[in-house]
């Protein structure tokens, strides 16, 4: 068995949407640092692959997007991921490490945003998830 698979089903496992979005950032991150390595190695092949992954886990962030409830936020997303793209396949037709360090450098900035995100939302889930939170002080129906 496969220990990072492992772990990685186990973080999924009911993880909250903004979780998901933060793991979903780390592989297209580590999909990224692998085509790196591999350009440097002069693996075509495997370089390739990593973009490639990394090209679809970025389709399926903007396909996923909720531009009817997400507003400017989502609109921002949509341009940000579409320049990704943009990025990532013109650093494979260079096959160029710094515009895939480049296209890195982007992923941790929104990645830490997200992570922000999710830290303001844990105290919330939190109370949510506590029995004892479910009325308030002044709430004497339960």
């Amino acid at each position: 068995m496969n220990p990072g698979l492992s772990y990685r089903e186990s973080a999924v496992a009911g993880a909250s949407p903004v979780r998901l979005v933060i793991l979903l950032y780390e592989q297209v991150i580590e999909d990224l640092r692998r085509a790196v390595a591999a350009l440097t190695k002069g693996d075509v092949e495997g370089r390739t692959r990593e973009i490639n992954h990394a090209l679809d886990i970025v389709g399926h962030l903007q396909a996923t997007l909720d531009k009817e409830r997400g507003g400017q936020v989502a609109l921002n997303l949509e341009r940000f991921y579409e320049q990704l793209r943009s990025g990532l396949l013109q650093a494979q037709c260079r096959q160029s490490v710094a515009a895939l360090e480049g296209q890195i450098a982007h992923l941790m900035k929104v990645h830490e945003a997200w992570c922000a995100v999710d830290r303001d939302l844990t105290p919330m889930r939190a109370v949510a998830d506590d029995p004892t939170q479910k009325n308030s002080p002044g709430d004497w129906s339960a």
